[in-house]
């Protein structure tokens, strides 16, 4: 998702190497990041792999009950849930926890870090007023995103960026209602809608990844 980044956010930025000031010492008593999200916890397709594991019926579930689309800068995506008069994320439990916190979406690992994309890669940086939790320490950023095979798993959010990106721009220049229509249609099919089985991730995406960057193709003419 495409957002406004502050001028004090930017003035550092970190590689997955670097010490970040954004550990909240597990969150004791706050769930302010879980509720009044909107829209803005966008899924990408290894969210969608994390929270079912193989299991269809999950998949079929979770979009139906735990999941909303939406429009994100052209691109229909799915994204968590708020519900209730506090728009609570749907997967917080009566005591104010992340019930699938082992689970949780690739968002969520990061926050409040976001990534700036520039010079084909990207880097880390501090979101230094999304999170109200005063006096936090400081962590190495793999520890905080706390995602196995880290370098890899930079790439595969890369190389998903670069395909939405792909998209939005084959887009604004066809100008053409029923590419948009099916376009997103094969998107959401592809990423979101068919199942992927428990075994590694990153080979399901790759292959999947590939076709579409081929139909990208044929239809840039």
């Amino acid at each position: 998702m495409r957002r406004e980044i502050t001028a004090e956010d930017l003035q550092k930025t970190y590689t997955s190497n670097d010490m970040v000031k954004a550990d909240c010492g597990g969150c004791h008593g706050c769930s302010d990041c879980c509720h009044y999200m909107g829209e803005s916890v966008v899924l990408d397709p290894m969210d969608i792999w994390r929270l079912t594991k193989g299991n269809p019926a999950v998949s079929v579930q979770l979009m139906e009950r735990f999941l909303e689309l939406h429009v994100v800068d052209g691109i229909v995506l799915p994204n968590l849930r708020m519900v209730g008069e506090e728009e609570a994320c749907i997967f917080l439990n009566e005591e104010e926890r992340c019930s699938i916190h082992e689970h949780r979406p690739g968002v969520c690992r990061l926050f409040p870090l976001g990534r700036i994309y520039e010079d084909g890669g990207f880097r880390y940086f501090l979101q230094h007023q999304e999170c109200p939790k005063k006096e936090k320490t400081k962590i190495k950023v793999s520890k905080w995103v706390d995602t196995p095979n880290l370098k890899r798993y930079e790439k595969y959010i890369l190389n998903w960026h670069d395909l939405l990106e792909e998209a939005r721009t084959l887009l604004e220049n066809k100008k053409d209602d029923q590419l948009q229509k099916d376009l997103n249609a094969y998107i959401l099919h592809a990423f979101f809608m068919e199942p992927y089985t428990a075994e590694d991730f990153y080979p399901q995406f790759e292959a999947r990844l590939e076709k579409i960057e081929k139909l990208m193709k044929v239809l840039q003419g």
